[in-house]
């Protein structure tokens, strides 16, 4: 069946706008798409999104998360395997990670990395014939925010949730960094890694993130007042 963007689609579906966007400049198709032929067929039912200028996709929400290249991960590491590791992506089989995918890395200066490690890191190689490809560096050779996570929290959600959260409309971030310091790590694998200066106020901006998935801005900036509120009610 055609189908235009916000509907509703279903696997079987193809989309014609993408072909015309197509025929002008350049098209990213993202999860949930596939080009066969000359048409765009939708694989998984969602609603059919897209990103100015010309970035397509289905959002949908899932939990088991399909490696998709280019995308920021959490991983836990479970393996060392000779000159990589086995690394947990949430994935029907986990990925690897070369020790020379490290800034700095060399054979004589390995980077510190142990089975239980939890590793932020980006998709390299994310196909259906071959297992996932993990690196911890840039274009540019540089680690940038990947590498490995010291201490902190990591918990599990669904995939629609850290789209959300990552949303430039979305207001939850920008209100919770308003009232007190955190680190945090989005892994489009439906894991998030936060660190705050004390547990308390680290499973207070879990707990926020936790109860943001269906609520409209004006109802997130609300519920972040209400969390700093008690937490200095309990502090003072």
């Amino acid at each position: 069946m055609k189908v235009t963007i916000d509907d509703v689609v279903l696997p079987g579906d193809f989309c014609e706008d993408i072909i015309k966007a197509g025929e002008k400049s350049r098209v990213i198709l993202g999860p949930g798409l596939r080009k066969e032929l000359e048409k765009i067929f939708i694989t998984k039912a969602g609603v059919l999104r897209k990103r100015a200028p010309n970035t397509y996709w289905v959002d949908s929400y899932q939990k088991r998360y399909v490696p998709a290249r280019g995308e920021n991960v959490i991983g836990v590491v479970i393996q060392k395997a000779g000159d990589s590791f086995r690394v947990d992506v949430g994935g029907s089989c986990s990925a690897t990670l070369s020790y020379l995918s490290f800034e700095g890395a060399t054979k004589k200066n390995r980077p510190e990395v142990q089975v239980g490690d939890v590793i932020y890191a980006k998709m390299l190689v994310a196909s259906k014939d071959m297992e996932p490809e993990l690196v911890c560096v840039d274009s540019n050779g540089k680690k940038g925010r990947l590498g490995v996570l010291n201490d902190g929290f990591v918990f599990k959600c669904s995939i629609n949730l850290v789209r959300k959260i990552l949303n430039p409309s979305c207001p939850l971030l920008n209100s919770l960094k308003n009232e007190w310091p955190f680190e945090l790590a989005a892994g489009m694998n439906g894991r998030i890694w936060i660190k705050a200066n004390s547990m308390r106020e680290t499973i207070a901006v879990g707990n926020a993130i936790l109860g943001c998935e269906y609520l409209t801005s004006e109802e997130i900036k609300s519920m972040c007042t209400n969390i700093a509120s008690i937490l200095a009610g309990h502090v003072s």
